[in-house]
């Protein structure tokens, strides 16, 4: 592993490892979340385990994982691939997270699963960030403790999650334009554009869930499935759109050319 890779697993397993304590303490058990089988439209399977009691809404989450490890980076050095070494890691991350949420019904794993989707998202903001800006560490540093304290509002309010998902959203929004109109193309345009399609099916889907379920296609393949389909197309839309632009706007910059002396002057043969 390249000292990049080394980093980012670093910084994301140690901010998951705080994140995971926090929760196993206890310190937001005051958090409002949904728990129950009830809050899905997908029926039990009475005769699996568990961990795959809703198989599709399950199965799904190797998506996240599957992407996480398609995208860690092979090549490249220097911020570019440390951003994207950052992010691969958090889609791998997020596939159990998730699928402990569905196994356990847990209020503290969907404490967890709610919290982590917030870094996420500002993750992708500020790999766009960069995109304009430059490499920027102590930006990095403070918006993504600013994403991870925004859950605080989780506490202050019901509908706290909710109001830091979409600022987060609408963060990543702006972000995104900025980078397009600085490094785009029509290619990352169409891409930004399906990118954020995705993310408003994600939305629709998930809050329809239980309103879809009176149609039989989507009572066994639900509208949270489906939202889970298109939570990771928009990961792998961030993807292809920062990776994109990322060649040209935070590409390692050339060594500065060698300067050579002068050639001394020596003698003309035809002055002799």
């Amino acid at each position: 592993m390249r000292p990049e890779d080394c980093a980012a697993l670093l910084h994301v397993s140690g901010a998951g490892a705080l994140c995971l304590a926090v929760v196993a303490a206890g310190a937001l058990d005051r958090v409002a979340v949904e728990v129950g089988y009830g809050h899905y439209a997908e029926p039990l399977v009475p005769w699996l385990p568990p961990a795959l009691a809703m198989p599709c809404n399950s199965l799904v989450n190797l998506g996240y994982v599957a992407l996480g490890w398609r995208w860690f980076p092979r090549a490249g050095r220097g911020p570019s691939r440390y951003l994207q070494a950052v992010f691969a890691l958090l889609a791998l991350a997020y596939g159990p997270v998730q699928w402990a949420r569905l196994w356990t019904q847990h209020p503290r794993a969907a404490v967890l699963d709610q919290w982590v989707t917030l870094p996420i998202f500002a993750w992708a903001g500020l790999w766009c960030h960069c995109l304009v800006q430059g490499w920027q560490p102590g930006h990095v540093v403070l918006g993504t403790g600013a994403s991870l304290l925004s859950y605080g509002l989780a506490l202050a309010h019901t509908r706290g999650f909710e109001g830091a998902l979409a600022a987060h959203v609408a963060g990543v929004a702006g972000a995104a334009w900025r980078a397009q109109r600085r490094w785009g193309d029509a290619g990352s345009a169409w891409t930004a554009a399906a990118g954020f399609a995705a993310c408003l099916g994600f939305v629709l889907l998930k809050l329809g869930d239980a309103w879809l379920a009176r149609w039989d296609p989507f009572r066994r393949l639900s509208g949270h499935f489906w939202s889970k389909v298109c939570d990771v197309l928009q990961f792998h839309c961030a993807f292809l759109f920062a990776t994109r632009l990322g060649g040209r706007a935070l590409s390692p910059c050339p060594a500065p050319p060698r300067l050579e002396p002068p050639p001394r002057p020596g003698r003309s043969l035809q002055a002799e």
